[in-house]
């Protein structure tokens, strides 16, 4: 039995994925400096390449979104729980609906380089104040997703040698942490690009030879799969019913409802997944992007239960748990039984390449934010040339980089899935709500927008803080304390009503405003117009 102290990773496998990670390092960290900006342009640091094919920017908006997570924790998850894993993984699929049917069109049409143009262009009094307020939201939601992803990085060192040492673990954050800085300053929008869409391309292939090596060995009977996994969970056919994880109690059904209502409605308002909405310069384009970015999530989700059943099938649930009781492991062990040493270095390698990728477009879109709406039009008030911003831009992704270092170090053992979802029920509580109302309702106003925005972030953060994330159980922050009086650990079933109560709130208590700006707004939104030679 391996176990977590001598990590999961043989000896010839942790040199074969240093090897490739290696590699593939070098080449894309090469790549994204022949193609990064060569001119004192913000549009093309921003934007990047706006004249891709859909299938290209598809790819970019996959590999934006598609998380280690997505390989190492909802596999796990899958192979752990059966019934409520792949339950979770449905969540991941339909939120990119609410991307495609209600966000991205008139997102891209009405915006310029961020959502804060977007929120300027509609609410031209106080334009600076709700600027102010969505950076900090912005920057908010980026640092625990990065911090999510460095620390990921963490946990999948320990696969390999165990329980890190302090040195060691410093150093893996402060190398990832030191690539993603030269991806996010250096390479801009088209280098991000460029990584996001090879890590897009190597994880749809990897994950998907390994699901055919799964169905292959059952000789492309989904039954059989199905039976063979129940029969070695140890738990029998409980693990194809719901409970196992969610669906315990009315609380644990709570919790589940809630962060399914964070993921669904979050992607939507992630400012990474909306800064590439933009990128496309057609309407046309992106709509064909966002149905193959739809298309390939769906295919990977629909592949990640392949590898998690395929994992408790031919490893065995109580393997799992023993070598690793979160279940990160599974698909690791997996590999390992049906491919070696060569398929468990190739799907490593790919997991540390998800975490530079994702970590890399993070790092993008607080830079962005910080140098565009918080410095250029609050501080600079718009007066900032090309060449200022672009610089201001490098150096805050640098800060953001640091930064994100830093807290990843502090808080290493803090559990890699509360960051994210954290970062998600933000998303959906402050940013979403100001977006549809922005986008939808003729009366919204600036001090709407500063309530929801302010009022998302606060109630998100508190409800986290006094939940048994923090404290009152075993597995929480500070288990000898309690004062978890939020019985959730996910806030968004309240959160996310939250911040529409109160952007309606601040709306309708504020004196009447002309909306006359409205009608012009409204038409750029539906069908585009000006929004091309902005962007430019």
């Amino acid at each position: 039995m391996v176990t977590i102290g001598a990590g999961v990773v043989d000896p010839f496998s942790r040199q074969l994925t240093f090897v490739l990670f290696l590699s593939v390092v070098v080449v894309t960290l090469f790549a994204a400096l022949l193609i990064a900006p060569q001119r004192d342009e913000v549009a093309e640091f921003y934007l990047g390449n706006r004249e891709m094919s859909p299938l290209r920017n598809g790819l970019a908006m996959c590999g934006d979104y598609l998380s280690a997570a997505t390989l190492l924790g909802s596999t796990g998850l899958v192979a752990l729980t059966g019934y409520d894993g792949l339950l979770y993984l449905c969540g991941t699929t339909v939120a990119w609906m609410m991307v495609l049917l209600v966000i991205a069109e008139p997102l891209r049409n009405s915006g310029r380089f961020t959502l804060g143009d977007t929120l300027a262009l509609r609410l031209p009094k106080g334009g600076r104040s709700v600027r102010l307020a969505l950076s900090i939201c912005t920057l908010t939601i980026c640092c625990l997703y990065l911090v999510a992803q460095l620390v990921g990085s963490v946990a999948l060192l320990t696969q390999f040698t165990g329980v890190p040492s302090t040195t060691t673990r410093t150093l893996c954050v402060v190398v990832i942490g030191t690539i993603v800085i030269v991806y996010a300053s250096l390479g801009g929008m088209p280098g991000a690009t460029f990584i996001q869409i090879v890590k897009a391309v190597m994880l749809i292939s990897g994950i998907a030879v390994t699901a055919v090596m799964v169905l292959h060995r059952f000789d492309w009977n989904f039954n059989a799969l199905l039976e063979a996994a129940t029969e070695n969970s140890g738990i029998g056919q409980r693990f194809l019913e719901p409970g196992l994880r969610y669906g315990a109690s009315t609380t644990s059904k709570l919790d589940f409802l809630s962060l399914q209502l964070a993921i669904v409605l979050g992607l939507a308002a992630l400012p990474h997944v909306m800064m590439r909405l933009l990128a496309p310069r057609s309407t046309n384009v992106l709509r064909s992007s966002v149905v193959w970015a739809a298309g390939l999530v769906g295919f990977v989700c629909l592949a990640a239960c392949v590898l998690g059943l395929g994992a408790t099938a031919l490893v065995g649930r109580e393997s799992i748990v023993d070598t690793d009781p979160k279940g990160d492991a599974a698909v690791l062990l997996l590999a390992q039984s049906i491919g070696g040493g060569i398929l468990t270095a190739l799907l490593s390698c790919l997991a540390f390449v998800t975490l530079l990728a994702v970590a890399a477009g993070l790092t993008l879109a607080a830079a962005s934010s910080l140098a565009h709406d918080l410095y250029g039009e609050v501080i600079r008030k718009g007066r900032a040339t090309q060449a200022e911003e672009l610089g201001v831009a490098r150096l805050a992704a640098v800060l953001i980089g640091v930064l994100g270092m830093g807290l990843a170090l502090l808080s290493w053992e803090t559990n890699v899935s509360t960051l994210a979802f954290l970062a998600f029920a933000i998303a959906a509580s402050a940013l979403l709500p100001t977006l549809l109302y922005s986008l939808f309702w003729r009366r919204f106003n600036s001090r709407g927008a500063l309530l929801s925005l302010c009022g998302g972030l606060a109630c998100s953060v508190l409800l986290v803080v006094f939940s048994p994330v923090v404290s009152s159980t075993s597995s929480s922050i500070y288990p000898s304390a309690d004062f978890a009086w939020f019985p959730l650990q996910n806030p968004g079933i309240v959160s996310i009503p939250a911040g529409f109560f109160l952007g309606w709130l601040g709306t309708v208590l504020a004196p009447r405003q002309d909306t006359s700006s409205y009608e012009e707004f409204e038409v750029r939104a539906l069908i585009g117009a000006g929004a091309g030679a902005d962007a430019e």
